[in-house]
């Protein structure tokens, strides 16, 4: 294979360093996108994040010892935790560290587009209330 066939393979607009914050911010916005429309009502108002990695206090907080083990957080009452009473509070947060996932999509060899969907997903699913089952499900219909 030549170079110029070997250039030609890598996605459009690469540049060879990892995936910014912009990228996986836009991920995360298309894996939205691909959600069954029955549940874009209910996550319209949840805030999409991208950080770095997760502070000392949200480790600590999980029992997680090491930042590249996670890579995503709900910050939020789910839907089936609410109730009529409950309003004015801070609104549902999903956020995505970008390096933990990185790590995960060099360990793993999984499409970063792909990883960033499951995350997002598996996060949402804490948004609803699913169960891991449940989640599972949702990925598979999205």
């Amino acid at each position: 294979m030549s170079d110029k066939t070997a250039l030609s393979s890598l996605p459009p607009g690469w540049t060879g360093a990892a995936p910014d914050t912009n990228a996986l911010f836009a991920m995360a916005e298309a894996a939205l996108d691909s959600l069954p429309a029955v549940f874009a009502p209910h996550i319209q108002d949840v805030v999409i994040a991208i950080e770095e990695f997760a502070d000392d206090e949200v480790l600590k907080s999980l029992d997680i010892e090491h930042p590249y083990d996670l890579t995503g957080l709900y910050e939020g009452r789910p839907l089936t935790e609410r109730s009529i009473d409950a309003s004015g509070g801070m609104p549902d947060r999903v956020t995505l560290y970008r390096i933990p996932i990185l790590v995960e999509w060099i360990e793993t060899g999984e499409k970063l587009d792909r990883l960033v969907r499951h995350v997002l997903i598996h996060e949402i699913g804490h948004h609803f209330g699913f169960s891991d089952d449940d989640m599972h499900a949702l990925e598979d219909m999205a």
